[in-house]
Parts: C-alpha cells; sequence; structure tokens
C-alpha cells in the first residue's frame, strides 16, 4: 500500500510517498480502508520535530522508520477480526487514531473498535476526516474542562482552524455569547460560523480589553499566566489545548492555585464525545469546514499549505476515490 512517510525532520519537501506493507488485522482489530484523512497542528509538530519534546514519541534524532503519522481519517471497513463485535464489513466509519499509535497517513489501517464510530450517510468522508480529533478538543474544552453554560462570555484563541472553527459552533449551540480570535483572512468565515465577535491577533490584543471573559479556550497559548487571568472573571475559566511549551507549563504548575478563576490543561481523551458531535452535525448545528483537498501524491503540497497557517478549517487529503 501507499502511505506518506519521511525519513528526517524537517520542512514539508522531506515528505514523500512509499510503499509499505498493508497491515493485517488480529482477532480484535478492524482493517479500514482510508478515504480521506486531514492534518492537524500534532502532524505539523512531528514532520518538524518542534518543540524538540515532541520527538520522544517518535524518535530523538530522526523519526522511527516503522512510524506513520496521522489521526483524523474516514473511510470504509474492508476486513474484521473474529473478536470484532460492533463492526462489519462495509461500514462507513470515521475516528481519531491518536490513542492507539497513529497511521493515518496510509492508503489501510488496522485499528481497534473503540477509535471508530459510525460515518452518517449525510457527511462526506473528508467532512468526517476532519471531525473526531478536533471535535472532541473542542467538546471536552469547552464543556468537561470550561464548563461552558447558556449566556457566558467565551473567547475562543484560534477560531479559524481545525479545532477553532467547530468549536465556535460548538459553544454557540450552548448558547454563549462568542468573540474569536485569528489573523485577518478568517475573520470572515469566523463570522460565517456564528461568532459575536471578531478580533484579528496581528493587531488587537485581546489579554489587554476591557471585557471580562467567563470561559477562554485556547489554541495559541502564547501569553504569560497573569495575561489571562487578568481577562478574566472572577470564577472564570481559562482552557489551553495548545501552544508554547513555555506558556503552557506555568498554567499546569501554579493554574490551580488561583482561588477564583481556575487554569487548565485539557487532558484529551480520543473519540469520547464522538456520539455528541454526530448529534450536533444531525441538528445542522456543526459544520465542519474544508479549505483545500489534496490527493495522497500531494502531501508535500498539502503540508506546505497547512504550514503557511493561513487555511480555513481544515486540509484534507483524499486518499481513494469515492461516491459520497
Amino acid at each position: 500500500m501507499k502511505a506518506i512517510v519521511y525519513d528526517q525532520y524537517g520542512p514539508p519537501n522531506v515528505l514523500r510517498v512509499a510503499d509499505v506493507p498493508k497491515p493485517e488485522p488480529s482477532d480484535s482489530q478492524i482493517l479500514v480502508k482510508i478515504y480521506a484523512l486531514s492534518i492537524n497542528s500534532w502532524d505539523w509538530d512531528t514532520l518538524t520535530g518542534k518543540p524538540f519534546e515532541y520527538r520522544f514519541g517518535s524518535g530523538l534524532f530522526k523519526p522511527k522508520s516503522s512510524l506513520i503519522h496521522g489521526c483524523d481519517i474516514a473511510g470504509v471497513i474492508e476486513a474484521v477480526g473474529k473478536k470484532v463485535i460492533h463492526f462489519q464489513v462495509g461500514d462507513a466509519v470515521f475516528g481519531d487514531l491518536g490513542e492507539g499509535g497513529w497511521g493515518a497517513f496510509a492508503e489501510f489501517i488496522c485499528v481497534s473498535e473503540d477509535q471508530l464510530s459510525i460515518k452518517p450517510a449525510s457527511m462526506s468522508f473528508e467532512k468526517a476526516a476532519c471531525l473526531a480529533h478536533g471535535g472532541n478538543l473542542a467538546v471536552q474544552g469547552l464543556a468537561d474542562c470550561g464548563q461552558i453554560k447558556s449566556g457566558q462570555k467565551v473567547l475562543i484563541n484560534g477560531g479559524g482552524g481545525t479545532t477553532g472553527t467547530l468549536a465556535i459552533q460548538i459553544a454557540k449551540s450552548f448558547g454563549a455569547e462568542v468573540t474569536a480570535v485569528d489573523h485577518q483572512l478568517k475573520l470572515d468565515c469566523m463570522v460565517e460560523l456564528g461568532a459575536d465577535h471578531v478580533m484579528n491577533f496581528t493587531n488587537h490584543d485581546f489579554t489587554q480589553s476591557p471585557t471580562k471573559y467567563d470561559l477562554i479556550f485556547d489554541m495559541k497559548t502564547s501569553r504569560r499566566l497573569s495575561n489571562y487571568q487578568s481577562v478574566l472573571t472572577d470564577n472564570g475559566n481559562y482552557v489551553t489545548v495548545g501552544g508554547k511549551t513555555s506558556k503552557i507549563l506555568p498554567i499546569v504548575l501554579f493554574g490551580k492555585l488561583r482561588r477564583k478563576c481556575k487554569m487548565h490543561m485539557l487532558v484529551y481523551k480520543p473519540n469520547k464525545n464522538n456520539s455528541y458531535l454526530l448529534e450536533l452535525f444531525e441538528q445542522n448545528q456543526l459544520i465542519p469546514v474544508i479549505d483545500r483537498c489534496f490527493s495522497l501524491d500531494q502531501c508535500v503540497e498539502a503540508f506546505a499549505y497547512f504550514g503557511k497557517g493561513d487555511f480555513k478549517g481544515n486540509v484534507v487529503v483524499t486518499v481513494a476515490e469515492h461516491e459520497i
């Protein structure tokens, strides 16, 4: 089968499409033919090897030769092990493979049952490949950690990206007043998704805003702990899911020492909220945003486009031809 591989950390041009052995499922595994996948920030960081601590799972000085990256997939089940209970051959599925060792950047993958959910017939494979990772991050960050409630003022930093575009819609489904922050090219998209207010981070520092927020959901985490605390209400919540390690570390170490506002780093659980995300989709309250689709052979172009950071929502790789 074909897979996207690389032998050294670096820019997108270190990527190549190679022939690798097609996996065979064990008795408890499912073989999925991947139709579409999406690229997220973790994929970019593991490609570049930055920050350095991300290499502990993929190889300190060069990527492990057996490691295929990527976590967000959608496809069709081609084979099931004899111990598989909930799925059958021909089922259209999607899921986040992060907990099971990655492997999305390929034509086939073997996974366990708990990594998959059934894809609705009304949802394209491309959109399904954008749902699990970003959607679960958003729900767990806003609801589980952030305790979002109707009427609250919620700020989403990084609102135009893979997780942020879903987070805006999910926050609105809770009845929140949403302020979304990203750069100029993404402002119109965030308004279309329902954001009540938008900010261009290149000329507006939201931590200097006179507005106090009940919840800040942050994909970027580029400010000091005290900066975030200054724009939270007394009982507000700050939740980070990514950003600069030097800024996240003080939140982990000292954030819970605050008596009033609470600072959290999300402990992510892949696929936990897939059913809830599908409910929102069926109610037309959640639609994954796709900026551009590439083929598997265009992996260098796909990652280069992602790395520029101008994309709105998701960058998708279509792996196999399909009707829906």
